[in-house]
């Protein structure tokens, strides 16, 4: 089996997330980062015909990364990597499940308060404007005069801020919403962002058949 271009980016996305994988049999994967606080879950191209669980991802990828064109042959204890036609051949060990993370199961949002698109370009200018300023958090607000997405730091008002005005859908009086901009961890792309008082938030792709589920912090409100 090849794995497409598109597959190796979701595998180096999740490895940003987490260096653990089990990658369940068929052509879905998912992930879960070690605080729990960011679920992702992917449909790929492939089918892969056995679950197999990798302990470091990056290493993984850097082996793939050996040849030009790998195909993948899978065992039952390990894989084997080649390209067609060469002599070279790379055996790559599976790990023991029980030591990697994993989601047990996806995640169902407990209710949609707030809904919204981003696109692609927004959503790089303020990782970038994060990055500037050199902000943490990111805060969805709602007031009398509109709806903003700012990052910011969330510990210090006169610290440098960077806002975009955004439309969205929403029966609330009011809300605050924080993120962390470090769990931004997204594929590029435009994402339908739906948002649950219960402080949990889901970012689906609107071109890929790629979602993340991020947490929201503690001191998130929400005013009906």
């Amino acid at each position: 089996m090849k794995l497409s271009n598109e597959t190796i980016g979701v595998l180096k996305n999740f490895s940003s997330i987490n260096m653990n994988l089990v990658i369940k049999e068929g052509n879905t994967m998912t992930t879960m980062s070690a605080m729990k606080n960011i679920v992702a879950k992917a449909d790929v191209t492939e089918t892969f015909p056995k679950e197999v669980a990798i302990y470091d991802l990056n290493e993984f990828l850097q082996s793939l990364s050996l040849f030009a064109e790998p195909v993948l042959d899978f065992q039952d204890q390990f894989m084997t990597m080649k390209d067609e036609g060469s002599k070279a051949t790379l055996k790559y060990w599976y790990s023991d499940p029980s030591v990697v993370t994993s989601p047990s199961k996806m995640i169902t949002m407990p209710s949609e308060d707030v809904k919204l698109t981003l696109t692609s370009e927004d959503i790089e200018k303020l990782k970038r404007a994060a990055s500037v300023v050199q902000a943490p958090d990111m805060v969805l607000e709602k007031t009398d005069a509109g709806v903003s997405l700012m990052v910011c730091d969330k510990k210090n008002t006169t610290a440098n801020n960077y806002a975009i005005d955004v439309d969205c859908n929403s029966n609330a009086k009011s809300f605050k919403f924080y993120f962390k901009v470090e769990n931004m961890k997204l594929l590029p792309g435009t994402y339908d962002i739906t948002i649950s008082q219960k402080n949990i938030s889901n970012f689906k792709n609107s071109n890929k058949n790629v979602e993340y589920w991020i947490a929201l912090e503690p001191e998130s409100t929400y005013e009906a």
